[in-house]
């Protein structure tokens, strides 16, 4: 091993036996496979020089390290591979700086790494973590790959720490299992963030996702991955591509991103997106799949309904949301008071009866501002129609909230002009009191207010005088109506008042948007 890192060569144990080479296995390794922790650390920070021509490097395969390999606070110019190794006890390394750290299918008790600093990448795939990585305010000079790692929990339930992390270009955790909380408050990454296929379990009433105050410069991807039987054996590169391809290749599966625990996302900022497709949240009723607050260009909530728990989104800020219409929970399940929008794209068919049905899941007491934000939403976008049956409907959930008089009031309102949403309604029925005043009066003709300066009785252009108001046709003012003829007057002209103002506020909306 002490020649094999002067001359930068793989120091290889593994038998030719893949059972017996496997670091997860129950099989015990023979001593003749053991390296002492003391040793390599001797190695990485006080080793030979180089020799001449070569570059010094440990790379390790199929080796037992036995003992506790501590590198706390120490400088690793060396760099270092480990495939398919096994630590007897966990690996300490908070505070110590590498150049390029790679432990690929290592099986590892445990990872404390608070504080570490890489000039390079830190490589974790396919390995198997028994008691926790911790990754407290680590600064990665360039990627994190953690892609098919197996982590179980430590003794606080938490199977990666990783708050105040900075990953200065992509972290990858596709295909990862977890079995405890993912933590990665105010983590700083990047580039982007992928979590494509992975499956994330809460342990201890802890959640499965916990990074509020998350910052991506790109895109955080929790969504579904084209994955291949082959993807993850011994002689595999970890997963880059075929964890991201959108479509099928021919012998690949589709494996969904699945998260059993609440998901915390609270302050996010996201430059480019944040991608849901075909996810799983399996919640319990009092859990959330949290995204109060963030900030970014594009949501893509296209994931599986949640049955339980609550969506929430109360006061995020989003330029496009891109939805299914089955993606959404039903009453009670969503909440969004605050959520902002600019731009609505729905994949696949998403009537506007279901987004209205959306807006009221949200909105289990009575809240208008929802309403106003789609409609105005729909109307930037020319759906001035869908506009205005989205306000309909705003008036129709507040009507529910008023006392009696007012609820009769509305429904008159509802009945006869829709409160001003339908101004062909009011148009019509502005016709049905004309033609009605034209045949009363008709038979009705009053006597004029002088015997000689009057025109001539038009019972038609009298019944519309009264009910268009302003405009003056010749006829009103001219007769003297008496009697019960003089209610019938004054209600087509309130009629008349309350209808064309419905009919012009309709003409004025299309001309606008003309």
């Amino acid at each position: 091993m002490w020649q094999s890192f002067r001359n930068g060569s793989t120091y290889d144990l593994s038998t030719s036996d893949p059972l017996l080479d496997d670091p997860f296995s129950p099989h015990p390794w023979d001593t003749e496979r053991s390296v002492r922790a003391r040793v390599i650390a001797l190695l990485l920070l006080s080793g030979p020089a180089a020799l001449p021509g070569r570059v010094a490097a440990l790379k390790l395969r199929g080796v037992q390290i036995t003992g506790t390999l501590n590198l706390a606070g120490g400088t690793v110019a060396p760099y270092v591979e480990l495939n398919h190794c096994r630590f007897e006890n966990e690996v300490v390394l908070p505070e110590s700086r590498f150049t390029t750290l790679r432990m690929v299918g290592c099986a590892i008790p445990r990872l404390e790494a608070a504080r570490l600093q890489t000039e390079g990448d830190l490589h974790l795939p396919r390995c198997r973590v028994e008691r926790g990585i911790r990754l407290t305010d680590a600064q990665i000079g360039t990627d994190l790959l953690i892609s098919q790692i197996d982590v179980r929990p430590d003794r606080l339930g938490r199977a990666i720490t990783a708050d105040g992390m900075c990953v200065a270009q992509d972290l990858q955790a596709d295909q990862i299992e977890t079995h405890g909380e993912v933590s990665l408050r105010g983590a700083k990454i990047g580039v982007s963030l992928s979590m494509r296929g992975s499956r994330l379990r809460g342990a201890r009433d802890r959640r499965a996702l916990n990074a509020p105050q998350l910052t991506v410069e790109r895109s955080l991807y929790l969504a579904s991955a084209w994955v291949s039987d082959e993807t993850g054996t011994s002689g595999a590169t970890p997963p880059h591509g075929v964890g991201q391809v959108s479509t099928p290749v021919l012998g690949t599966r589709l494996q969904r991103f699945e998260c059993r625990g609440g998901v915390r996302l609270d302050d996010g900022r996201f430059g480019d997106a944040i991608d849901l497709e075909q996810a799983r949240f399996f919640l319990a009723p009092k859990e959330e799949l949290s995204l109060r607050r963030i900030a970014t260009p594009e949501l893509r909530f296209k994931c599986e309904r949640v049955e339980e728990g609550r969506v929430v989104l109360s006061g995020a800020k989003i330029i496009t949301l891109v939805d299914m219409s089955t993606s959404w929970p039903g009453p009670g399940g969503l909440a969004m008071g605050g959520f902002a929008y600019e731009n609505l794209v729905p994949f696949g068919h998403f009537p506007l009866l279901r987004r209205l049905e959306w807006v009221e899941a949200a909105t289990p007491e009575y809240s208008p501002e929802p309403y106003e934000r789609l409609a105005q939403v729909l109307r930037n976008s020319g759906e001035d129609a869908d506009a205005r049956e989205v306000l309909l409907a705003k008036q129709r959930r507040r009507r529910a909230t008023m006392p009696l008089a007012a609820k009769l009031w509305g429904y008159l309102q509802d009945w006869t002009v829709a409160y001003g949403y339908r101004p062909g309604r009011a148009a019509l029925w502005m016709a049905i009191l004309w033609g009605a005043g034209t045949i009363a009066f008709s038979r009705h003709a009053p006597p004029a207010m002088k015997a000689v300066e009057h025109p001539e009785w038009n019972p038609a252009l009298y019944a519309l005088d009264l009910l268009v108001p302003v405009i003056n046709l010749g006829q009103d003012g001219y007769w003297r109506l008496q009697g019960g003829w003089q209610w019938v007057g004054a209600a087509l002209v309130l009629l008349g008042w309350i209808l064309a103002t419905t009919v012009a506020a309709g003409a004025s909306r299309l001309l606008r948007r003309s």
